[in-house]
């Protein structure tokens, strides 16, 4: 048996551990199940952005919402913002890639809906500008990061920061507290 196997495995496990011991993001993880229940509930929308793997997770994690969970009920509307190719790339290319988030939060965001932008680093710039424009429309921000939150620490109204640097570990947390919220608001919200 490969020992590499074995400690990628427990890199994993460790990382959870030190999350699973942050009593602080255990609370901002609460916080963040009662804000998104809260939204749906008002009858506002979950938007969630992401670049490369974690445009993949937001898509993922729209897609719990706005299917399924574990119940069968009604879609709850939540949407991943890069979905759409003719939009991002024409924006991508008439306006440049920082832009293709935050345009489309000038377009549809709504005071009372949330944005969710996940980022290993925190310092994707598209994501960084579609928080400031949300934050001029009145949604609320939530930041999946890793340990230091990196820019989008000071401008997210609540950071889900990992405990770790390393990407691939950040982003398998990132995909376990999303499942965690998914699984929390659809309990809350179809109680």
């Amino acid at each position: 048996m490969d020992n590499k196997i074995r400690d990628i495995i427990q890199a994993s496990i460790d990382t959870k551990l030190h999350l699973l011991q942050n009593d602080e993001l255990l609370t901002t993880i609460e916080k963040v199940v009662d804000v998104i229940t809260t939204t749906f509930k008002n009858g506002k929308r979950v938007y969630l952005c992401g670049n490369g793997g974690s445009a993949a997770d937001a898509q993922h994690l729209a897609a719990e919402f706005s299917g399924r969970f574990y119940k069968d009920r009604k879609a709850l509307p939540a949407e991943a913002l890069h979905c759409n190719t003719s939009y991002l790339t024409s924006v991508a290319n008439d306006y440049g890639f920082d832009n293709v988030y935050s345009r489309m939060i000038e377009g549809i965001g709504q005071s009372g809906d949330v944005l969710i932008g996940l980022s290993t680093s925190g310092n994707s710039a598209n994501i960084i500008k579609a928080f400031e424009a949300a934050k001029e429309k009145g949604v609320i921000t939530i930041a999946f990061t890793g340990s230091s939150g990196g820019q989008m620490k000071s401008i997210s109204d609540y950071l889900i920061n990992i405990p770790s640097t390393d990407t691939p570990r950040i982003q398998e947390s990132h995909i376990m507290i999303g499942h965690i919220i998914c699984e929390l608001v659809e309990h809350n919200y179809f109680k």
